[in-house]
């Protein structure tokens, strides 16, 4: 469906400051894309994405051989002296022993160089096998969280992105409106001192230039947050935003059924995806504590080699000694827990509890995406609504405004009464521009919700958006004329 609106009305409104744009106006398309360059929370989603995946290599390596060498080189002096006590017959062969000491002196000096190289493969690990079968959904859940963040950019720029423009049509419409009422202000002067009004006209019209002065002030202050909130985003500031032109297209959501969105989101929102992810790894998290109850089988081989050169003295000189050794070996290792305190029962209960949570969450999750389905569902034809009413009150506003100033001109209106319409007709307009705005990022949240949010979507949106200068720019060319 188009709008049928007739914008001629707003031109000449606001024709003061519909001027060209002084230069390039980015589009929303351009401003994702820098937004996605200089986002911190893409970079930390992506960042975790690229962590997660190394889940599989981790756990696929825990299955494969493990070789392990060791080494070392030691040198030993020994030097000092003792006493053994040794039983001896005395006199010989007489069957009678005593116990005798005999001194002796030790000087030894020894260099040792071992080796050892050992293989361990894995035959039985539960806590292996769950974690083979733990990795694909850790890095499934990444990929989707990744995608959620990619999605949630979109909408955050597009918030942004929309929430600037909004604040540029306050801003430009409180000026117009401020500019207007000192037109009025100026004409009630006029007329007092020629007696034609009260003095109550130019006060109610002074004290009317006075409140729009404050509006413009706190719109220039709204204007100047919500670019600082875009920067946060795009990391720098954007001077010009492109604007929906005059025949910016609203259609309804396709599929048309509320239901068949909720079907959808409850299928494929990837915040519903990831939780269901969550709770199934929370399963297996029952089973990888219950390991702790499980044998292990591990198949161990080894080799190894010691070789020493010493030197020992023998009263006499030293004496030259080598000793050389080969060893291998290869068997099955099995290891049964039998007792640890209870530790593991306890780790298998709070497992429980926990995969308990990641169910409440999925609920919770599951929940919260169809009600903000249908919220957006809702807010897409209900801004669709809201927009053709909203044109329709900008003109009635309009020759409201036209009748008003007619009658105070023939003094059968006050000047409070033009200054009501005329604030009126400012407020329609801003309320119909902010509708498009919400209109739009209405469609974007209800994609998000179904889980088919895509760039292609704001190329879409870019297709109908067209330059327009800022307020700053307006305002300068005002000046100018």
């Amino acid at each position: 469906m188009k709008k049928t609106f007739n914008f001629n009305i707003l031109v000449a409104v606001l024709g003061t400051f519909l001027v060209p744009a002084a230069g390039h106006a980015a589009s929303l398309l351009e401003v994702y894309q820098q937004a996605l360059q200089s986002d911190p929370r893409i970079h930390e989603a992506e960042a975790r994405r690229l962590a997660a995946l190394e889940a599989e290599p981790q756990a696929r390596g825990l299955y494969l051989p493990q070789v392990g060498f060791s080494g070392s080189w030691t040198k030993d002096n020994t030097e000092g002296s003792g006493v053994i006590n040794q039983f001896v017959q005395e006199p010989p062969n007489s069957g009678n022993f005593i116990v005798r000491p005999f001194p002796f002196e030790q000087n030894t000096k020894d260099e040792t160089t071992r080796w050892q190289l050992d293989l361990r493969q894995t035959i039985f690990r539960w806590d292996q096998i769950v974690g083979l079968r733990r990795a694909d959904k850790i890095v499934a859940r990444a990929e989707a969280d990744r995608e959620a963040a990619q999605q949630d950019l979109i909408v955050r720029v597009g918030q942004a992105y929309f929430d600037v423009l909004g604040a540029e049509d306050r801003l430009t419409s409180t000026h117009a409106n401020r500019q207007a009422i000192a037109r009025q202000l100026e004409q009630a002067k006029q007329r007092f001192e020629v007696g034609l009004i009260a003095i109550t006209d130019v006060q109610e019209s002074q004290a009317a230039y006075d409140q729009a002065t404050a509006d413009e002030i706190a719109a220039k202050r709204s204007l100047a947050t919500a670019r600082e909130f875009l920067r946060e985003i795009t990391g720098e500031y954007v001077s010009n935003l492109d604007a929906p032109g005059d025949e910016f297209p609203m259609r309804a959501p396709n599929p048309a059924s509320e239901l068949d969105w909720v079907d959808l989101a409850l299928t494929q929102n990837l915040a519903v995806v990831s939780s269901r992810l969550d709770e199934k790894l929370a399963r297996d998290e029952i089973s990888f504590r219950r390991n702790g109850h499980y044998p292990t089988v591990d198949l161990v081989a080894n080799m190894g080699e010691s070789d020493t050169d010493g030197k020992q003295d023998t009263g006499q000189g030293f004496l030259d000694t080598k000793r050389d050794f080969e060893t291998d070996s290869i068997g099955i290792q099995v290891t049964v827990p039998i007792f640890a305190g209870g530790t593991t029962s306890s780790r298998v209960r709070e497992a429980v509890y926990l995969h308990r949570a990641s169910r409440e969450q999925l609920q919770r999750v599951t929940r919260e995406t169809e009600r903000a389905t249908r919220d957006a569902y809702l807010g897409v034809m209900a801004e669709m609504s809201r927009v053709e009413a909203l044109a329709q009150a900008v003109e009635s506003s309009q020759t409201a405004l036209e009748a008003t100033q007619a009658g105070f001109d023939v003094g059968t209106r006050t000047i409070v009464d033009v200054l009501n319409s005329q604030f009126n007709l400012y407020r329609s307009i801003t309320l119909f521009y902010q509708a498009r705005y919400d209109y739009l990022m209405n469609v974007l949240r209800l994609k998000q919700a179904a889980g088919t949010l895509q760039i292609q979507d704001l190329e879409e949106i870019d297709q109908h958006l067209v330059d327009r200068p800022t307020p700053e720019e307006a305002f300068a060319s005002e000046q100018e004329e």
